[in-house]
């Protein structure tokens, strides 16, 4: 078995058997993929939003600014998109692999993001979240409260700063997707899957790229584009923080982790409006996710809604999810996640 599979047989099959019994028997009849459903998706997700990108890049050759009120709508179905490739990397949007591979590289090429790169790295964060012993692996950055205050003054800084929402919502998204995707890092020779699938993913890029900047302009590309992408990014990096970023999450040792309680009390239910629940993808019932990613996103509100069992979770509404800017370390003592000035030593 290799490390990938076995990194997914743990999110099926987590540590306690008994556990693992009652809830592979709830989610069972949600963690298979609906090829008519998905379809569906692709189409009502996919096909507006190209539209929406050629009229955006042909009205920006003229008249840039009555396209404007296009955008918002283009960067909503850009995040599905991105769900929607977010289940081909979990195996769960399609029952066929090769249909969800081929899908998810395809839909990468949209979100900037190299497929088979972030799926090793998304594999591994469903493996640990939650776990204090092995954080770092497609998390934002906590350092509990015991770590910061014993970092150097320029450090505690540098961290503050890391933590800002202009840097985690603004450079951070600019960062990630259009700078760190772009750049293979590790021994090529040991990382041959992750080199190939970013260095992949540049050069369609760029032939795509070419062939739109010889159809449209390059300022045309740009006003359309940037935007959409950049907002994109900023609202995954959002959804992604909200959903274990708040005040009664979860993080804990290795010896007292569990999986189960990481995804349930350290995902949240993010109860968004009805229509933000369809433009996000249903992201929003993290915690169901959390427990089994098999579950295709389609499925995850029905998994929900039928299940009483899912409604214990920490739930988040917009304005409660708002609150969650301030927290930035976890207090191991208290168990919470708590902002700066909660913490007993202030920065000098």
């Amino acid at each position: 078995m290799t490390k990938e599979s076995k990194l997914r047989t743990d999110i099926l099959m987590p540590n306690s058997s008994r556990h693992s019994r009652s809830w592979q028997e709830i989610v069972a009849p949600y963690a298979r993929a609906n090829l008519r459903r998905a379809v569906a998706q692709l189409v009502n997700t996919g096909l507006p939003f190209l539209m929406l990108m050629a009229a955006l890049m042909y009205g920006a050759r003229s008249h840039p600014w009555l396209t404007l009120p296009l955008v918002l709508p283009a960067v909503f179905l850009l995040v599905r998109l991105f769900i929607i490739q977010h289940d081909c990397g979990h195996g769960s949007f399609f029952a066929s692999r090769r249909a969800n591979d081929l899908l998810g590289r395809t839909i990468g090429l949209l979100t900037l993001t190299p497929y088979a790169f972030w799926r090793k790295t998304h594999a591994l964060h469903h493996a640990n979240s939650g776990n204090l012993d092995r954080r770092g692996d497609g998390d934002i950055t906590t350092l509990t409260v015991r770590e910061y205050q014993a970092l150097p003054l320029w450090r505690r800084l540098l961290y503050r700063a890391y933590r800002h929402p202009l840097v985690l919502f603004g450079l951070g998204p600019v960062y990630f997707f259009v700078i760190c995707n772009r750049i293979p890092t590790g021994n090529p020779l040991r990382h041959r899957k992750s080199w190939s699938s970013i260095l992949g993913t540049n050069a369609a890029l760029a032939a795509i790229i070419v062939l739109i900047v010889l159809t449209v302009g390059t300022r045309a590309f740009m006003l359309a584009y940037l935007p959409v992408i950049l907002l994109a990014a900023s609202t995954g990096i959002w959804l992604f923080y909200v959903q274990h970023q708040f005040e009664h999450t979860y993080w804990a040792s290795a010896p007292d982790w569990d999986f189960h309680e990481a995804a349930l009390k350290g995902s949240s239910f993010y109860d968004l409006p009805a229509v933000l629940h369809w433009l996000t993808g249903y992201i929003g019932f993290h915690h169901i996710h959390h427990v089994c990613s098999k579950i295709p996103n389609y499925r995850l509100r029905d998994c929900f809604t039928q299940n009483p069992e899912f409604r214990n979770a920490r739930r988040l509404t917009l304005l409660d999810s708002l609150k969650c800017l301030r927290l930035a370390l976890w207090d191991e003592e208290r168990r919470l996640l708590v902002s700066f000035r909660q913490t007993s030593r202030p920065v000098d």
